[in-house]
């Protein structure tokens, strides 16, 4: 879910565990630090063709960015986002959960982005309205809480931060719950939905190759589950975006559906969300 032959490999800095963070020796390895080196691969230096034509770029115009902001990339995997940032003339930290992937973002990044092994729900890895703007990309739905986590985000945010979240659609794009239909009468593509209001735990393959014995876990979230928790942790909603997939199928009988079809059903929510005044 997220994600080039690698250029020549920058001396790697000593990792920079972040006040509060746990040292690397304590930590248990995570199902993310055994599929590091395939995701690594997936996305290279700049993501993959979802991540540099859809996501990152509709991330940073909701943050509304200004060249020297300080900006945390939440669960940063490989560091494809924090690089992208740090091109753009932002001040960039990230933060993860895996050393192994973390490794690979101090490989392949500039020693400009500071690289943090901590996890989101830690409250001490940063002081208070630290960041200008807060981005979890293709994350949450890796997180089994994401209570703690916003909470984190609000805490971290300055006044008028912002913080912006992208998911897989939850609507549309459940594993194993949701898939492509074919209606032959009216000649349409259509998306069938089996679950959505229940919250779900859905064990997926990883990498995903014939063999495999490792796994990573998504966790379904209803749009409801996600904005009461926001709520909760005191970050009201600004805006809602839904992006549709840019690809284009190959001639044939069906790619007239096919690609009406992808511009109907969005591959991927974001939110934008702020902290709320204190006297709101």
């Amino acid at each position: 879910m997220k994600k080039t032959i690698r250029k020549k490999v920058q001396t790697r800095r000593k990792p920079s565990s972040g006040k509060g963070s746990q040292k690397s020796s304590d930590r248990k390895s995570t199902a993310w630090d055994q599929a590091a080196r395939w995701y690594d691969a997936l996305v290279g230096d700049h993501g993959s063709d979802y991540q540099k034509d859809i996501i990152m770029p509709g991330a940073t115009r909701l943050m509304n960015l200004k060249k020297g902001h300080r900006v945390l990339d939440l669960a940063c995997g490989q560091g494809v986002f924090s690089r992208y940032l740090l091109a753009k003339g932002m001040q960039v930290e990230g933060l993860d959960t895996s050393e192994e992937l973390l490794k690979l973002a101090r490989a392949r990044s500039k020693p400009a982005i500071r690289f943090h092994l901590a996890d989101a729900r830690d409250t001490g890895t940063f002081e208070e309205s630290h960041f200008d703007a807060v981005a979890c990309l293709l994350a949450l739905q890796n997180m089994e809480e994401i209570e703690p986590t916003f909470k984190n985000v609000a805490r971290w945010l300055k006044p008028e931060g912002r913080f912006v979240m992208v998911v897989t659609h939850p609507c549309f794009r459940i594993p194993r719950q949701t898939h492509w239909g074919w209606d032959e009468e009216k000649k349409i593509e259509y998306r069938r939905v089996d679950r959505y209001a229940s919250d779900l735990s859905i064990p997926i393959i990883t990498p995903p190759l014939a063999g495999s014995k490792g796994h990573t876990t998504t966790y379904h979230r209803s749009l409801q589950t996600y904005v009461t928790a926001l709520a909760g942790a005191g970050l009201c909603v600004e805006s809602l975006e839904e992006w549709t997939s840019k690809k284009e199928s190959r001639p044939g009988k069906r790619a007239k559906a096919e690609n009406r079809a992808r511009k109907e059903i969005p591959l991927f929510l974001s939110l934008c969300a702020r902290p709320v005044p204190v006297n709101f």
